[in-house]
Formats: structure tokens, sequence, C-alpha cells
């Protein structure tokens, strides 16, 4: 049987003001009205991005951060619910994926940078947003039902060590 298995972003549809999420929603659109039988996974921001987006925000030795609250996944929790939907029948359905904490943005590159040295600093700016879009409290985070990944920020970062 086909299954047509996209990967979104958790939120994608609540950030109507960011070019990119209104793609990930039409191509979700898009797949919903095809005949192929389907699984649309939303996955929160990846530990792994969180330094890309620190970086995109930075300017010599700060990096300027919205204190969003978000609920980041590893690349690896993500990686296996994949195979775990693949091989499972299509749903027909969203799915969201998110990591077992709700952290801030701001807090989390902290986080990261303490763990790799880095000697950026981060500053907290409500306004900041998250790549042109205006951001709030539920906007990066699944707001129904979600499947949480099993490792711990913490966990990812004493790992990475």
């Amino acid at each position: 049987m086909s299954h047509h298995l996209v990967l979104s972003i958790v939120g994608a549809d609540r950030l109507p003001d960011s070019g990119y999420m209104r793609a990930k929603v039409a191509q979700e659109k898009a797949i919903k009205a095809a005949t192929t039988p389907y699984t649309i996974l939303r996955a929160t921001q990846f530990f792994e991005y969180i330094r890309g987006i620190a970086d995109v925000y930075s300017q010599g030795n700060t990096a300027r951060l919205s204190n969003v609250l978000m609920q980041p996944v590893a690349a690896d929790d993500v990686a296996d619910t994949i195979v775990r939907t693949l091989l499972a029948p299509p749903s027909n359905q969203t799915i969201n994926l998110a990591g077992p904490d709700r952290l801030r943005l701001d807090e989390l590159a902290r986080r990261l940078f303490a763990a790799d040295h880095d000697p950026r600093t981060i500053t907290t700016d409500p306004e900041a947003g998250y790549f042109g879009a205006k951001v709030n409290d539920t906007s990066l985070i699944p707001i129904d039902d979600a499947l949480i990944g099993d490792t711990h920020f913490q966990t990812w970062l004493d790992q990475k060590r």
C-alpha cells in the first residue's frame, strides 16, 4: 500500500505571517487532497536547530532571542517516529510530535552555549519573533494531543560532551 508521509512543523497553521509556514500548510493541504493515503507528522523544532536559530539572531557576541515557549525534540526521536509511522498503516491524519520539556528559546540557547563553551551572550527580546513571524507562548508548541519523544534537552546536552 502506498503511504505518503510528510514531515511538517508544529504550529505551521498558527504562523500565517511566515512565508515558510504558509508553504508548509499549502503542502499539507495538497497531500490531504490527493488520493494517496497519508500521514502528516508535525514535529516541534529539533534540539539540533537551536544553535542555527541563535546564529541567525546573532550580531557579534550577542544573540537577541525571543523568550517564546518551545517544546523541542531530538532529531533521533523524530527519526524513530518516522520509522514507526512508515511501518504502520496510513492514518490520513496529522500527528504532532514534541520533546518532553517545555523551555523558552532564550534559555535553550543559554544552556546550549554554556555546554559548548560558546562565549556569546543571550539578550532576551520578547519582540524578536521567530523567522519573521510574531509569536506567543502557544505558537511553537502542540496545543492538541502530541506524541512525546523520550530525550530530554539536558540528556541531549550531556550526550554531546
